[in-house]
Formats: structure tokens, sequence, C-alpha cells
């Protein structure tokens, strides 16, 4: 009798001790069809690519801000995966060689965020 219960102590705790997932953040990431963008051009210019998020328990929320402007706000619809093509139009004002933040976040259903951030360059205005 002893030797069972000593057995079934030793299943229990070794069920204990197994991998199991554990609650973490989005993973997001941000690809851009191009690095530097112009401003105070006529029409203005714009900064597009796509951003992901991923995360085991489902992505709620995606939001995409550019310097101060307001963020652009994207319902998860509680996906594993999440992708998006995006399009920003750059505000005017920044001189040539200026850099613009650029943030991603992500909130999964069980409220973890996960926040990357990018910068575009200013470029020269063209001819």
């Amino acid at each position: 009798m002893n030797r069972f219960l000593a057995a079934c102590g030793l299943s229990l705790a070794a069920s204990c001790l197994s991998e199991r997932p554990r609650p973490a953040p989005p993973v997001v990431s941000i690809t851009l069809d191009k690095d530097s963008v112009r401003s105070a051009t006529n029409p203005p210019d714009t900064l597009t690519g796509t951003l992901r998020a991923q995360d085991a328990d489902g992505i709620d929320s995606v939001w995409l801000q550019l310097d101060d402007d307001p963020p652009i706000a994207e319902d998860g619809l509680l996906q594993t995966s999440f992708q998006s093509p995006f399009r920003v139009v750059v505000p005017a004002g920044f001189s040539s060689g200026a850099r613009l933040p650029l943030t991603l976040e992500a909130r999964d259903v069980t409220g973890f965020r996960s926040v990357l951030d990018t910068m575009v360059r200013v470029a020269r205005a063209g001819p």
C-alpha cells in the first residue's frame, strides 16, 4: 500500500512539472514599404506597410501611431494571428533628417500588452 501511495504521489508531482504555455504578451512586428518619407509635399507623402500581432490567447486590439498623430486602432477579433496593411499620411512641418517615431501596440484578451517602437527618417523633398 505504501508503494502504491508513493507511486501516485510521484505521478502527481511529475504532472505538475510538465511544460505548459505561460501567459505572455503578444508578439508584434512591422514591415515598412520604405524607411524614409517626405514632409510638406503636395500631395502629402504616405507611409505604408504591414503590421502583425500574434498571441495564443487571441488579439483584442492593435494601435499604430506616427509621431504625435492620433493612433489608428484595429480590432483583433480575438484571432490568434492578426495581420493588416496600413497607410498613414505624413504630417507637414518636419525638416530633412528628422526622425519620426512609429509605435505599434497590441493587447491580448488577457490584458497583456506589447509595444514596438521604430523610426522613419524624413528625406529631402524632391523635384
